[in-house]
Parts: structure tokens; C-alpha cells; sequence
């Protein structure tokens, strides 16, 4: 068994796939002709975007996210934690927590996508 994709569900999935690329130099993989799925190239584990139009014809009835009480943070891991977030906040995300020095030994920072979706952009824990 291994974790295959996540899907987010987003107003439009093109415009996710776009900032998503600008913002952390991902691209993406698929995009299907009606432009209501899409998938960005992020590894093994793919990171996927449905429409919630889509959500709602198949009958489900998905919430939007909210950067201020979040439940689903995303992580990208970084050696220049201060570049990807300024590259991020310049192709329009939301800064939610500046860089920062983790007692862990881990820097951290955290921006929202125009979706409200909290992002985490960290380096990895030194040891």
C-alpha cells in the first residue's frame, strides 16, 4: 500500500495548476479537457485539484477551506525557506506566519493559496 494522490477541491483547477507552478516551480502533469481535474508533478505522491462544481454534480457537498482554522495543511520542504515564500507571496499567496526558527531545529513559515488552503514551507529538521 503507499499514498497515491491527494485531491483538494478548488473554484478552478486551472488557475490552481497555474499558481502552484509559479509559486513553488511544480508542474502540472494533467489537466482533463473539461478543466474540473487536474494533477501537478510533486514526486511520488501526486498532489491533485478537483472543481467544486464537479464535487457537487457527483452529489458530494465539499466545504471550503479556511486559513484561520484549518484542517489540512500541505508541506513543501526547502533548503531557502525565505525564497520559496517570497516567491509564493509575489504570485499571490497570503502570508500567514513569516520565517521562522523552530526549537526543533526546523524552519518553518506558512502562506494560504488563493483557495484558503494553509501551506507549510519548511526546511528539513536538522539533526
Amino acid at each position: 500500500m503507499k499514498l497515491k494522490y491527494t485531491i483538494l477541491y478548488v473554484e478552478s483547477v486551472k488557475a490552481t495548476l497555474e499558481f502552484y507552478e509559479k509559486s513553488f516551480g511544480f508542474k502540472a502533469k494533467f489537466l482533463h479537457d473539461a478543466g474540473d481535474y487536474g494533477e501537478l508533478d510533486t514526486g511520488e505522491t501526486t498532489l491533485s485539484f478537483s472543481s467544486l462544481r464537479l464535487m457537487s454534480d457527483l452529489g458530494k457537498n465539499p466545504a471550503r477551506p479556511s486559513p484561520n482554522s484549518p484542517v489540512f495543511e500541505i508541506a513543501f520542504e526547502t533548503n531557502d525557506v525565505r525564497q520559496w515564500l517570497n516567491q509564493a507571496i509575489e504570485s499571490g499567496a497570503t502570508l500567514i506566519q513569516d520565517v521562522k526558527e523552530e526549537p526543533w531545529g526546523q524552519t518553518t513559515s506558512y502562506v494560504s493559496d488563493p483557495n484558503g488552503f494553509l501551506i507549510e514551507i519548511c526546511s528539513p529538521v536538522r539533526q
